[in-house]
């Protein structure tokens, strides 16, 4: 009799520790995609702020033109800028890294 009581606590212990493993499992999934779209969002920041690197590419390959407004990301581990400069009178957006390399729109996936 004791055997059987023991064997039935057991199954008990047994399936009510893995529903809680299954609800920690989906809370901490939870949690990393919604970090995961933070992250992926650019941040304004101030353009004074801008590494030496980022300034000096801009003025050596946009021929001195100085960025109007700067926003960072972090995507795939590597910090990412978006700058907004003026080429000719018209507004544009251009994406860099921050070690100084140059990224199409399509590389940093920016929806604007």
């Amino acid at each position: 009799m004791k055997k059987i009581a023991i064997g039935i606590m057991t199954l008990g212990a047994v399936f009510f520790g893995t529903q809680n493993l299954q609800a920690q499992e989906s809370e901490v999934e939870e949690i990393a995609y919604t970090i995961e779209d933070e992250s992926e969002a650019f941040e304004s920041i101030e353009v004074m702020a801008l590494p030496q690197i980022v300034k000096e590419a801009l003025l050596t390959d946009y021929n001195g033109i100085v960025a109007q407004e700067a926003w960072v990301k972090s995507h795939e581990g590597t910090l990412i800028y978006k700058l907004s400069i003026e080429v000719e009178g018209e507004t544009e957006k251009v994406y860099i890294d921050e070690d100084g390399n140059w990224l199409d729109k399509d590389e940093v996936g920016d929806e604007d």
